[in-house]
């Protein structure tokens, strides 16, 4: 996606569900409205709990994308 700019970078690789969700709440509830922060993670559970994050909280997953086992999400604080 071509104008975001990246608050922060959570590299969760090798974490299992929930932590990279955890993980992500937490970043998330210290960053200022309307920034973007980027989730690395392995577990393919991610995908799943990313989607559920998005509808629970409100907070935009605006990029989702895989490669070589590592899927990548930014998501924008509401």
């Amino acid at each position: 996606m071509t104008g975001v700019s990246v608050t922060t970078t959570l590299d969760c690789s090798g974490l299992v569900c929930p932590l990279p969700v955890i993980k992500l709440s937490k970043a998330i509830k210290a960053a200022p409205s309307g920034a973007v922060i980027e989730l690395l993670a392995t577990d393919p559970g991610a995908v799943a709990d990313l989607e559920a994050f998005e509808k629970q909280t409100g907070h935009r997953v605006l990029e989702r994308s895989e490669a070589n086992g590592v899927f990548r999400f930014l998501v924008q604080r509401k």
